[in-house]
């Protein structure tokens, strides 16, 4: 006979049929009926341990979060240390990890902004604020250092993120594209290299000239 679940199990079993739900079909598509489920228990026990259907979501929402967090905290652990190269490459390597491995985190954060405004946003911004100003604090010190290029270290930070992000259905449009028929490996060694090509200083000649012609 098959064991009964403990009771502990449960909120995690309901949390990752919601993840699965809510990534798949968004937040007003899924019910706590089909919620139920799939996790295989009745609609009264979701009830049991969550008050309202948006606190599934929330937790859907932490359980995904939770997955990528040990890699958020070994990209900020000693990152003031890392050479730009070494430290373009690992923020490229987590990004298209969260991209091709955690696909529903992407799809859960989209649903949040786009049909759950609120404290799924709230949720977001804690998980998400963090990793960005952290990468954009290693840009401008290494900018103000010369070790890389005077940028607007925000708008790099959100162009790496986008383009890695995007990318995987983007460069379907491209016809010809090698990007769109790359594994995660190749992907972020392509990425690395153009972001260190793109940030690599340039000799102060060619930085003036390159100055006064934006400036003219």
């Amino acid at each position: 006979m098959p064991l009964t679940p403990v009771i502990s199990e449960v909120p995690g079993r309901i949390s990752g049929a919601a993840v699965a739900l809510f990534s798949r079909q968004g937040y007003h598509g899924t019910t706590t009926r089909e919620i139920a489920r799939l996790a295989d228990v009745s609609e009264v026990t979701v009830f049991r341990y969550f008050e309202h259907k948006e606190d599934i979501f929330l937790s859907a929402l932490q359980t995904s979060f939770s997955a990528i967090k040990p890699r958020l905290d070994l990209l900020k652990r000693g990152s003031e240390h890392r050479t730009p190269e070494a430290m373009l490459e690992q923020i490229v390597s987590l990004l298209v990890d969260i991209a091709t491995f955690s696909p529903e985190l992407v799809r859960l954060i989209a649903v949040a902004f786009i049909e759950l405004p609120g404290k799924a946003e709230d949720v977001c911004y804690g998980h998400l604020a963090p990793l960005f100003t952290e990468i954009a604090g290693y840009l401008t010190t290494n900018m103000q250092n010369g070790k890389l290029r005077n940028f607007n270290p925000a708008i790099v930070t959100t162009a790496i993120a986008l383009t890695v992000i995007a990318q995987p259905e983007v460069s379907k449009l491209i016809a010809g594209s090698r990007l769109s028929r790359q594994g995660a490996r190749e992907a972020i060694s392509e990425y690395a290299t153009f972001w260190q090509k793109v940030l690599a200083p340039l000799p102060p000649e060619r930085e003036h000239v390159l100055a006064q012609a934006v400036e003219g």
